[in-house]
């Protein structure tokens, strides 16, 4: 599977940090994944880098990649 395919499966939490005034995103599954931007949309563009970026380092350095976890969509 790609980096690409792979990435769009883990969720991503984002909020606006009120002392930076940037978005913050983060991704829960892949420890210390997180990036920032001025809008909610780059800061999802920002993640979705910092996702393929850790998926690869982790490749190269042969540790376990967390499957994404499956979660329930409240309304």
């Amino acid at each position: 599977m790609s980096n690409r395919a792979l990435t769009a499966k883990y969720d991503v939490n984002i909020w606006w940090n009120e002392d930076d005034h940037v978005y913050v995103a983060e991704v829960p599954d892949l420890p210390g994944c997180m990036a920032h931007g001025k809008t909610r949309d780059a800061a999802l563009t920002q993640v979705n880098d910092a996702m393929r970026l850790w998926l690869r380092v982790a490749r190269e350095q042969g540790r376990e990649i967390p499957a994404p976890r499956a979660h329930l969509a409240v309304a």
